[in-house]
């Protein structure tokens, strides 16, 4: 039997759903097995830099930054318009204080495209303190900072928590490039030999059409794993983040790709490289 291959996701709606099929054996995994661990987003990022993870779920930013260690697979990306991290406050500050210098902003891990994002846009304040995502809002809503940079669930249940919409940096994204915006994908390790990146890639497209032509089959596995409990935040979680580019990233995908790496590079926050991306190769699903 060949060596299980180490897949890492996050516990995200998105990903969960997009992965259902593949961790219920639902789909042909052509003879590869995987021993798949479900983690946050900035633990992913380490543990592949580590060695953890013969593929995993990554942010772009990390990716962006380890290019020589990987290559994107071409099904498994999270990237579009309207799905970028927003910019909370805690009650009572004012929409637009005159001095971010002065404020304690909270951001979900500093390997993450939503760190980036803010690093992008926002020169100041100069020292960021990083939490895992799902601690952000508690510790806005407890007034422990001034503004958190939220991810994931975060985007749909924010006012009923009594927060305040500061900035989305989509928007500010979209605004700046007219691209999608590129958040995170499924990396291999460069080590992988192709013919097996190749089969990895086609099995998560499989897992992934699967879901999508069945969405209510992955609601249960969605549930055990969300931080947020509500049934309707998780559809619109996967409406949002599970779309055609997730399918397959594209000409278009890759350019937003491109963009970011742009962006990162000319403010010296990603080395200047080129990300390999595996070919896609759709005919041989049938």
């Amino acid at each position: 039997m060949p060596k299980p291959i180490r897949l890492g996701i996050s516990t995200c709606p998105n990903d969960t759903f997009a992965f259902h099929a593949l961790m219920a054996g639902e789909v042909d995994t052509e003879g590869l097995a995987f021993d798949t661990r479900l983690l946050d987003v900035e633990e992913l990022n380490r543990g592949f830099v580590a060695g953890a993870f013969d593929v995993a779920k990554m942010s772009f930013a990390t990716m962006l930054r380890h290019a020589d260690k990987l290559v994107l697979l071409p099904a498994g990306s999270a990237l579009g318009f309207g799905v970028g991290p927003v910019v909370l406050a805690r009650q009572g500050l004012a929409h637009e204080p005159s001095n971010l210098a002065n404020l304690h902003v909270l951001c979900p891990g500093a390997g993450t495209t939503a760190t980036l994002l803010w690093r992008l846009f926002h020169v100041a304040p100069e020292d960021l303190d990083q939490r895992v995502f799902h601690a952000i809002m508690p510790a806005l809503i407890r007034g422990e900072a001034d503004l958190g940079v939220c991810i994931h669930e975060g985007r749909f249940s924010y006012e009923e928590a009594g927060l305040e919409l500061y900035e989305d940096l989509g928007a500010t994204w979209e605004r700046a490039t007219a691209a999608p915006l590129p958040l995170g994908g499924i990396a291999a390790h460069a080590s992988l030999d192709e013919p097996v990146r190749a089969a990895v890639a086609r099995t998560i497209r499989r897992s992934i059409e699967w879901a999508r032509a069945r969405p209510e089959a992955a609601a249960p596995t969605m549930a055990r794993y969300a931080q947020d409990q509500s049934a309707s935040a998780h559809m619109q979680h996967v409406e949002l983040y599970v779309n055609d580019w997730t399918v397959d990233l594209g000409e278009r995908g890759r350019a937003a790709l491109d963009a970011l790496g742009e962006l990162a590079t000319a403010r010296g926050l990603a080395p200047r490289g080129v990300l390999r991306i595996q070919p896609s190769q759709a005919s041989e699903l049938r």
